[in-house]
């Protein structure tokens, strides 16, 4: 058999699926015909394998209580190496609904109401929430977008936010979302002698650890031994394969004494086994994928390639962030004169788009946008030229 599942320029209307990404705008507060390219959520057909394998599991028609096997771990395990040179242990893992409820069972573990989280804004705006969510408070060692066009990490100011906080939890987001960096082996090592200086844990999300269009993806954990034994590693076929409302997330905790404290947590928040689809559909993923997900690399590489000679030719004051991974663009719009406010106005009641407005991820993002490029091309174009006609009136 072979992939079916590549032609990603093949028209799929998603609407009328209870899909979130289009069935819910005018309940997200957008006009009902917006164009949305706002969730990280991919518009393409999975693998055909990965379809294959859930109607047939569907067919047997009996959904009573799953787990997964040493071969739905070998199957894991086995993505881990070949694509991030990675060698997990079987009892490290914990499955999880998702990265998100895994942050959040970290918050719960490894700190008490009122202690603070350090994270790294702009970033992902669940981090947020899940802290003050569960009366935590929320603390940002803020990237700094340098003259390169790229965010940095200030290192100093890292260590200072540690300290004076009393910080024993960081919530590290590689590769990050939204700025799109690939953190090199060189930052993760410094962020991590800091981390282990100070007995700080660290929740790692990478769940955009395949997507690296320059460079390489390091995990965190895999540097060193003292790395290893401060790491929660959460990853997920959700964001590769698409395959979010699947809900699974494979969570790698090698130190027992934290893996017992996390699994303590998702056994209080009510939380055993998990839907067998989800367990089917990451067996199937990650050991017949490869066809697809190369393939699926290779257009939104492109895609990401054509965003950015649109917006150098066309789109006079705005910049799309330099990043080396993700399927997440950031688009700035801080030297076009608009006001944030009247930004968002614009996008979308003026060119009628859902995006997703950067002061979600933090006061550092006002003035940017976030745009999903895992789409048709045809889907990109329409957006970009109506940010030009429409947001900066040209």
């Amino acid at each position: 058999m072979s992939e079916r599942n590549i032609d990603f320029d093949k028209i799929i209307n998603r609407k009328g699926t209870d899909c979130l990404k289009y069935d819910f705008a005018v309940r997200r507060g957008m006009p009902e015909d917006v164009l949305p390219l706002w969730i990280a959520d991919m518009d393409f057909e999975t693998s055909s394998y990965v379809e294959d394998a859930l109607v047939e599991r569907a067919k047997h028609a009996v959904f009573g209580y799953s787990e997964s096997k040493e071969e739905y771990f070998e199957a894991v395990a086995g993505w881990m190496k070949r694509h991030h040179e990675w060698d997990v242990k079987i009892n490290w893992l914990i499955k999880t609904p998702g990265v998100v409820f895994a942050l959040a069972m970290a918050v719960k573990a490894f700190t008490e109401k009122g202690d603070a989280v350090l994270i790294q804004q702009p970033v992902y705006y669940p981090f947020s929430e899940v802290i003050e969510d569960n009366d935590r408070v929320v603390v940002s060692n803020d990237l700094v977008l340098g003259e390169d066009n790229r965010y940095h990490i200030d290192f100093e100011d890292f260590e200072k936010k540690i300290k004076e906080n009393n910080i024993k939890l960081f919530l590290l987001c590689n590769p990050h979302n939204p700025s799109g960096r690939v953190f090199t082996k060189e930052e993760l090592t410094k962020l991590g002698d800091i981390c282990v200086a100070n007995n700080v844990i660290v929740a790692s999300d990478e769940i955009h650890n395949d997507f690296v269009f320059k460079g390489k993806h390091t995990v965190f954990a895999s540097i060193k031994k003292e790395f290893e034994d401060i790491s929660i590693t959460c990853t997920s076929p959700s964001k590769t394969f698409n395959l979010a409302s699947m809900l699974i997330s494979n969570i790698f905790i090698p130190n027992r004494e934290i893996r017992q404290r996390f699994r303590h947590q998702v056994a209080a928040a009510g939380m055993s086994q998990l839907g067998v689809l989800g367990l089917v559909a990451t067996k199937a993923a990650y050991e017949h994928g490869d066809e697809w997900y190369n393939a699926m690399m290779d257009y939104v590489g492109k895609n990401i390639d054509y965003v950015k000679e649109y917006v150098k030719e066309n789109l006079p004051g705005v910049r799309v962030v330099e990043g080396e991974g993700t399927y997440l663009l950031w688009l700035d719009f801080t030297r076009t004169g608009i006001d944030a406010k009247e930004l968002d106005r614009r996008i979308i009641h003026e060119a009628k788009l859902w995006l997703d407005s950067g002061i979600i991820f933090g006061k550092t993002g006002e003035g940017f946008q976030r745009i999903n490029v895992a789409t048709r091309r045809a889907i990109i174009t329409e957006c970009l030229e109506r940010i030009k006609t429409k947001v900066l009136g040209y």
